[in-house]
């Protein structure tokens, strides 16, 4: 049996938790079956973003006729695009595999690990042990038992990245991030796209109004039907038919495509490493179960990123993996360890017309018993928004009425991550207030002063929560 100080498992934002460890003089262990990278470099946030952002020209393309420009785009190189995304992924990949393997202190094991016996890992045809191991798992697709789903055949977030041809229709079965952001890119690569989503509305857990005004906008491009269940999934000859029950009636209507692409969520990788054969315990959906340090009920094994099912973004996984390595290399005791801080954690959906968020929603303030005033301005009631013909942009924030403490925003609109992003600082600050907000001076014209006017025209919720 192989011996080590520590066993990193997962080479996404687990790599930092190693090269800190290494540094620091200690033998490591790093294990990963998949690509160096994890998730986001290999089919997440790179790859993904290296697709949508031709998406995002083209669609400024073709809305420049609001404001007098009439442009045509004569020719949409889809292998183009594909291959740009797949040189710099790849270049991405090799380089840090190459570092993984040629470190110091580190061994790198490009094989599948599974826990089994009490810190004991079996990788490939080797068993190897540590007293401190960190799992950094991550996720992978949700496969519902959809009837004929698997004879059928479809896409995910994986596979697409694959493809050599675009398809001339698709259906997307899920309305949240992976749908709508992969629904914008194909419709704007000449997709004919249909997404199905069962809630009312696309983005589900977004704030109302925003994912209203993402819905009005993406159904300019795409065919998009909530309220639907899919309920089975059959081949007609070379189409695709997915059968989808309405929610409130119950009449079934099907869709027709070329394809389908999946995206209907997560689910963890904790079945094919067995924690619980080390005594690590996972909750009912297979997350595993860590307390406000990150740490796992058993002791020195701790877990980040996707692999605990809370925020599923790499900027939370890599926060995480620094609150890790503080508590496992740097702190002097129990009372020096840090917990981790979700109050302010952002995120972006990269659709058409992009969303991004921090802390808390209306509704989720409401509902935790606070009184709260609410900011709200659209990209219109600023000049800048004017001269970009911005309709459908707007900005809300949440701040605690007694305090004046931000508790959350939403953005939705061309720089909406951007624009979150400056909310997220304010919400790290000492007090957390709007203060610095009010005090500054606001470059002008900039869509910044949306933002800004959001914070100065604070109102009480106009609809209480019924709970």
């Amino acid at each position: 049996m192989d011996k080590f100080d520590l066993i990193v498992i997962g080479s996404g934002a687990g790599t930092h938790v190693a090269s800190q460890a290494r540094h620091q003089g200690l033998k490591v262990a790093l294990l990963d079956q998949g690509p160096a990278g994890g998730t986001c470099l290999n089919n997440g946030c790179i790859p993904s973003k290296m697709l949508i952002y031709p998406a995002d020209v083209i669609r400024t393309i073709q809305d420049a006729g609001i404001v007098g420009v009439h442009a045509e785009i004569n020719e949409i190189d889809f292998p183009a695009i594909m291959s740009r995304m797949h040189k710099v992924v790849d270049k991405a990949q090799s380089s840090l595999e190459a570092a993984l393997k040629s470190k110091e202190n580190l061994t790198y094991f490009q094989e599948r690990a599974e826990f089994i016996d009490d810190y004991v890992l079996q990788v490939g045809g080797k068993t190897i042990t540590a007293p401190k191991i960190v799992i950094a798992t991550g996720a992978r697709s949700l496969v519902p038992p959809i009837p004929g789903l698997l004879e059928t055949g479809f896409l995910d977030n994986v596979s697409l990245l694959r493809l050599k041809a675009l398809p001339q229709s698709l259906i997307i079965i899920g309305a949240g991030y992976i749908g709508c952001e992969f629904g914008h890119f194909f419709s704007a690569m000449g997709t004919q796209v249909t997404i199905l989503g069962r809630g009312p509305l696309v983005l589900k857990g977004e704030d109302p109004e925003a994912a209203g005004l993402v819905q009005k906008v993406l159904s300019l491009y795409m065919r998009v039907i909530t309220g639907h269940e899919v309920v089975s999934v059959e081949r007609k000859g070379d189409k695709k038919v997915v059968s989808a029950k309405n929610m409130e009636d119950g009449s079934v209507q099907q869709f027709e495509a070329d394809e389908i692409l999946l995206a209907a969520g997560r689910r963890s990788n904790s079945d094919l490493l067995h924690p619980e054969k080390s005594g690590i315990k996972t909750d009912n959906n297979g997350w595993i179960m860590v307390n406000e340090f990150l740490e796992t009920g058993k002791k020195d094994i701790w877990a980040i990123g996707d692999a605990i099912g809370k925020h599923m973004f790499r900027h939370t996984a890599n926060y995480e993996s620094e609150v890790v390595s503080h508590n496992l290399l740097r702190a002097k005791d129990s009372e020096d360890r840090e917990a981790a801080d979700y109050h302010a954690v952002p995120y972006a959906v990269f659709t058409h017309p992009p969303v991004a968020g921090v802390g808390m929603k209306e509704v989720e303030a409401l509902a935790a018993g606070l009184k709260v005033l609410i900011g709200r301005a659209k990209y219109m009631d600023v000049a800048k928004g004017v001269a970009m013909a911005e309709e459908h942009g707007l900005v809300k924030v949440i701040l605690e009425e007694e305090t004046g403490r931000i508790l959350g925003a939403t953005v939705v609109g061309p720089m909406a991550a951007e624009m979150v992003q400056q909310v997220v600082y304010l919400m790290n600050t000492e007090y957390q207030d709007l203060m610095p907000v009010i005090k500054s001076q606001v470059i002008h014209p900039t869509i910044n002063e949306v933002l800004v006017r959001a914070f100065s025209e604070l109102e009480h919720p106009t609809n209480q929560l019924s709970l």
